[in-house]
C-alpha cells in the first residue's frame, strides 16, 4: 500500500534479493518523480530503510491488515479498497494483474526499460491456500473499517474522501509532529520467536565479525549464510544453507 509520503510493502524474499530490489525500487521512483515535479533534493528520507522480518504467519497477516487499513485509520477513506494510490489490497481482492506503462517524462523511448510491465500479487504457499488467506484478510480489514467508522461517528469526525485526496497538492506535507527516537524493530512476532531470532542474529554478527577479520588479514574465511554486500561485490566464500 502506497500513501502520499511512504509505502508499506510486505514481501516473501525467497531468493534473498530484497536489498537489491529496494535499492532499485527507491532509486527509480526518486529519479522519476523528481523529474516529474522538477525537484532536485532527496525524494526519500535520508535515514536507513525500515525493514522488519515477520517471524510468524499471524504476524504477516497483522501487517497485511495494518498496511491495507492505514488510509482508513487516518480518515482518508472509509474502506480500504477506496484508496486511490497504489493499492495492493484491492489488487489482491481482484485477483488480477496490474499493467503499468513506462512514464514518458523520464525514460527514453529507445532506452532499455520496457514500455510496459505487469505486476501480479501472489500469496506464497507458506502462508496458506490463497482463497482462505484472502477471506481472512478481507474479514479482518472489515473489522477495522467498522471499528473506525463507529469511532468516527461517535466523535463527529469525517473522512477526507478519495476525491479530496487526489486533489491535494504534491507539495502538501503533514502538519503533525513525527515521533522521533522510537524503536525500529528488526523482528516482529511473539516474544519467544523474537528472542530466538535475536539470539540467532547475534550469532550471525559474531560469526561474520570473525570471518571478516580473517579475510582482511588474508586468511581463508567462510562467511555465514545471510552475508549480502560482500557476497554480491567480492569473491568471498559463504557457508552452505544446509550447514
Amino acid at each position: 500500500m502506497a500513501e502520499s509520503n511512504h509505502h508499506h510493502t510486505t514481501i516473501y524474499d525467497r531468493h534473498g534479493v530484497f536489498p537489491a530490489f529496494m535499492e532499485h525500487f527507491h532509486k527509480m521512483i526518486a529519479r522519476c518523480m523528481n523529474a516529474r515535479w522538477g525537484r532536485w533534493e532527496n525524494f526519500w528520507a535520508a535515514e536507513e530503510v525500515c525493514v522488519t522480518r515477520l517471524l510468524t504467519r499471524e504476524t504477516v497477516m497483522d501487517k497485511l491488515v495494518y498496511g491495507a487499513t492505514n488510509p482508513v485509520k487516518d480518515l482518508l477513506v472509509d474502506e480500504a479498497w477506496q484508496w486511490p494510490g497504489f493499492n495492493g489490497y484491492r489488487l489482491l481482492l481482484q485477483g488480477g494483474s496490474m499493467r503499468v506503462r513506462r512514464p514518458a517524462h523520464f525514460f527514453r523511448q529507445d532506452g532499455v526499460m520496457p514500455e510496459e510491465v505487469t505486476l501480479t500479487l501472489v500469496i506464497p504457499p507458506e502462508l496458506g491456500e490463497r482463497g482462505a488467506v484472502i477471506d481472512e484478510l478481507r474479514a479482518r480489514v472489515r473489522e477495522v473499517e467498522e471499528a473506525t467508522r463507529a469511532c468516527r461517528l461517535a466523535t463527529g469526525r469525517r473522512v477526507l474522501g478519495k476525491k479530496r485526496v487526489v486533489e491535494q497538492s504534491w507539495r502538501d506535507s503533514p502538519t503533525s509532529v513525527e515521533p522521533r527516537r522510537t524503536l525500529r524493530p528488526r523482528f516482529a512476532g511473539p516474544v519467544e520467536a523474537r528472542i530466538a531470532a535475536l539470539v540467532a542474529y547475534k550469532q550471525f554478527l559474531a560469526t561474520y565479525h570473525h570471518a571478516r577479520e580473517a579475510w582482511l588479514q588474508g586468511q581463508a574465511a567462510t562467511f555465514p549464510v545471510g552475508t549480502y554486500w560482500l557476497a554480491r561485490f567480492t569473491p568471498i566464500a559463504v557457508a552452505s544453507p544446509l550447514n
